[in-house]
């Protein structure tokens, strides 16, 4: 199966955003309701399917594995995933093994990632303020996070910060933010909240657009934009100030999909083609239909022919979502 995933408009599927778990030990108030109902673990991929299904994809030319929650550590086994994939890595299959986190667990599993082969994380960080980000995750400490980030440099991975921009907040600190990341040689990615799942909160409270962010950013720091990429949606600039990088994603002002390679699969196995639509298949099923590949693969590819062109994200007054699945089902 040395065939490789390209859909009906031409765009070729090398990365894959592989959710562990849909559980997190925040609840983040732009991602997760503060009541949240979680799947039962016996719906859940085993370690042994998980492994299986994102082999598959590699199999078909995915060259990224991003693995994703939910929060990803939170899953018993998660590193047993991690180090099996990794055999990926050492045949030159896999170009990259990642994944990205609240931070809340990196202090504990940093060096373990960094044995798997795991190289670069994307860390999840909208606050410098320790009551903010309370108030933010609903339950988190700040210092915790601090502490993670520090274990993951000193493991040798580098971090990328993902902040989501909200309205009222990020403005206030988006300098300190540039400050603090590239003084510790992260990069810095800002990211337009998504109208996904009932969080309780109305989003036209929240949405602060990045052409607005932006425009503030450039009252202080001079940016050089660049065609960097590095296989996600994001659109880099380099602040010549600091000789940093920082990234945008535009999913409600500017839309990314005429270049979208990713497809996502959720904890439970149901493969999206797209992030902003429902269009969905059952991996799981295939999986547990027969010990060969042939009808995983069958469904993979069907699938991919139906990718939709792109998604039409919009957050209305009253904060309904575009979707009913909240975030956390496949990260982001």
């Amino acid at each position: 199966m040395a065939c490789s995933l390209i859909d009906s408009l031409g765009r070729r599927v090398s990365y894959l955003r592989l959710s562990v778990t849909d559980r997190c030990d925040l609840r983040c108030v732009y991602c997760m309701a503060e009541e949240m109902t979680f799947v039962p673990h016996r719906e859940l991929l085993t370690l042994e399917e998980l492994d299986r299904l994102a082999s598959a994809f590699v199999a078909r030319g995915v060259s990224k594995i991003r693995t994703t929650g939910g929060e990803p550590l939170v899953r018993k086994g998660v590193l047993t995933v991690m180090q099996g994939l990794s055999r990926h890595l050492a045949s030159g299959a896999l170009k990259e093994l990642t994944l990205t986190t609240n931070g809340t667990l990196l202090a504990e599993y940093a060096e373990a990632l960094a044995r798997a082969g795991v190289r670069r994380i994307n860390v999840s960080l909208d606050t410098l303020d320790a009551a903010r980000f309370r108030a933010i995750t609903r339950r988190g400490t700040l210092g915790v996070v601090m502490d993670g980030l520090r274990c993951a440099r000193e493991a040798g991975l580098h971090v990328k910060l993902n902040t989501v921009a909200l309205k009222g907040i990020t403005e206030s600190e988006i300098h300190d933010l540039i400050v603090f990341a590239h003084r510790q040689a992260m990069d810095l990615t800002l990211i337009e909240t998504m109208p996904l799942g009932d969080i309780g909160e109305d989003r036209t409270n929240q949405y602060l657009p990045l052409t607005e962010l932006r425009r503030l950013i450039e009252t202080r720091w001079t940016l050089i934009d660049t065609p960097e990429r590095t296989g996600g949606p994001a659109r880099y600039a380099r602040i010549r100030e600091t000789g940093g990088r920082i990234g945008f994603i535009t999913p409600m002002s500017h839309t990314f999909c005429e270049s979208c390679n990713r497809v996502r699969v959720s904890a439970t196995g149901i493969l999206y083609t797209c992030l902003g639509q429902e269009d969905r298949a059952d991996l799981r099923e295939a999986l547990r239909g027969s010990e060969a590949d042939d009808a995983l693969h069958a469904t993979i590819d069907k699938a991919i022919q139906a990718k939709p062109r792109g998604h039409d994200f919009r957050i209305d007054r009253g904060g309904r979502p575009a979707l009913a699945r909240h975030m956390s089902m496949l990260g982001g």
